[in-house]
């Protein structure tokens, strides 16, 4: 069996990353794209399963993986609450011949393809402007104006990270990107 690759996306808050990745693999099983399975420290939600949603670990045992190097990336984004994406599970994946889809933030996104280069593919997926992300931020109605301005914020920064990404897709027409990504995981994967 041959060995799954990668696929890295990143991506501002409301620029339809979650859609067109969501897209991707219910609309083209041909592609055996499955999501990576992360580790947090956070405690399960509702009917969330060990190994299904997440990897569950205590904060004690995801600071000892840390030490023992065995996550790909991580980040604690609040105190004692990680979330990362271990090394040993994204090669389980691969062995099985699964391509793993990584769903992540721009700094675990180039970690990733640091780790695996050209076995990787990283793309950034970009809102045509910060107005029109504004626009499809306030649209959505689930956000106080604190919310949008500080998402805002965020998505400037995250953006000037897009140039570190093998491609960058530009988000101003929806089944135009989706085409665009298909037509990229697809050159990649053959």
């Amino acid at each position: 069996m041959t060995k799954g690759k990668l696929i890295i996306v990143s991506a501002p808050s409301g620029s339809g990353k979650s859609t067109i990745v969501q897209w991707l693999m219910q609309q083209h099983p041909e592609l055996r794209l499955y999501f990576s399975v992360s580790a947090t420290s956070r405690p399960p939600r509702g009917t969330e399963q060990n190994g299904v949603e997440y990897f569950f670990l205590t904060p004690e045992e995801f600071r000892q993986r840390i030490a023992h190097d065995e996550f790909l990336e991580y980040e604690e984004v609040y105190a004692d609450r990680f979330y990362g994406t271990l090394k040993a599970q994204v090669e389980r994946q691969r062995e099985q011949g699964q391509n793993v889809v990584f769903d992540v933030d721009v700094k675990g996104g180039i970690n990733i393809k640091k780790h695996y280069g050209s076995e990787a593919l990283s793309v950034f997926i970009q809102p045509p402007s910060v107005a029109e992300l504004r626009r499809r931020l306030e649209s959505r109605a689930t956000d106080t104006p604190e919310a949008i301005e500080e998402r805002l914020a965020k998505a400037e920064y995250e953006m000037t990270f897009a140039p570190h990404f093998d491609r960058i897709l530009i988000n101003d027409d929806l089944d135009k990107a989706k085409a665009e990504m298909l037509g990229l995981v697809t050159d990649f994967l053959v």
